[in-house]
């Protein structure tokens, strides 16, 4: 992996000191993800996305449990910080997406709405059913969709008609309009059509790791080709690949080295393929 020790690219209000990887369309950095935030332009970014730990507990390559488990004010805190400093770095028509649990979704979007224009909380459906205690089963992520002003692109994309599993055959009626709907049926901002788990034997790592599919769909729905997309939590670099897909340029930065790691195997491998 190519390592070089100054980013000169146009997206750093200053010079980042530190070991950044450089692929043709981006560059992935290992740093803090407040750090990486305050090193960048205001106003050089067309998606900020952010899916950071949910602070549960889990264990990311070599980062321990405890650096997932915060006391919950410091963790808030930290997050209003990475929200403030998000919302400066997005363009305007810029978006901002953020993935996380309904408990921390519901504390994070007020915050949210201090700095940018409401969009849609998105419901990402999960379907198991455990039991969870005196509490009705979690059954959603929240994908959090704001905007700086009016979004600059927005596509609605078409997902196929729900067909029986058995006999194929179309679930629904659709009340006497189906043949308004042709080959597909609009979006909505309930996702149930696609997961929020990835499969492990599809994981690039041992820990969480978000699927394709959601990242795709993001980079679809406001994505720019030649604009920038920015992830202060790449994990396994998941959102870099939608962005390359799309023609978008990117930048972004892990805490832990594993993740840095496997995040530039990912895009080298796509580079190399073509």
């Amino acid at each position: 992996m190519k390592i070089v020790m100054k980013s000169r690219k146009k997206w750093w209000k200053r010079f980042y000191e530190g070991n950044v990887y450089r692929h043709k369309t981006g560059e992935i950095i290992r740093s803090d993800a407040l750090k990486f935030l305050e090193s960048l332009r205001n106003g050089c970014a067309d998606i900020v996305f952010l899916d950071p730990p949910f602070n549960l507990g889990k264990r990311y390559g070599r980062n321990g449990r405890a650096a997932d488990r915060k006391n919950e004010h410091e963790y808030l805190k930290y997050m209003k910080q990475i929200i403030k400093r998000s919302a400066e770095i997005l363009r305007r028509g810029g978006v901002l997406y953020l993935y996380h649990i309904p408990k921390w979704a519901i504390q994070l979007a007020p915050v949210i709405e201090k700095h940018l224009q409401f969009r849609h909380w998105i419901a990402i459906s999960m379907k198991n059913s455990f039991v969870r205690g005196k509490h009705l089963y979690p059954a959603h992520y929240a994908l959090l969709y704001y905007t700086k002003g009016e979004p600059t692109v927005f596509n609605r994309p078409k997902i196929p008609l729900p067909l029986c599993r058995k006999c194929r055959k179309e679930l629904k009626d659709y009340g006497g309009y189906r043949k308004y709907l042709g080959d597909g049926i609009n979006l909505s901002d309930v996702w149930d059509d696609i997961s929020p788990v990835r499969h492990s034997k599809y994981k690039h790592r041992s820990a969480n790791e978000l699927p394709q599919d959601i990242t795709d769909r993001i980079v679809t729905i406001s994505g720019v080709r030649g604009g920038l997309l920015i992830d202060p939590f790449v994990g396994s670099g998941t959102s870099l690949v939608s962005a390359i897909k799309q023609g978008m340029e990117f930048v972004a930065c892990d805490s832990d080295r594993t993740s840095v790691a496997v995040a530039v195997k990912r895009i080298t491998n796509r580079q190399t393929k073509g």
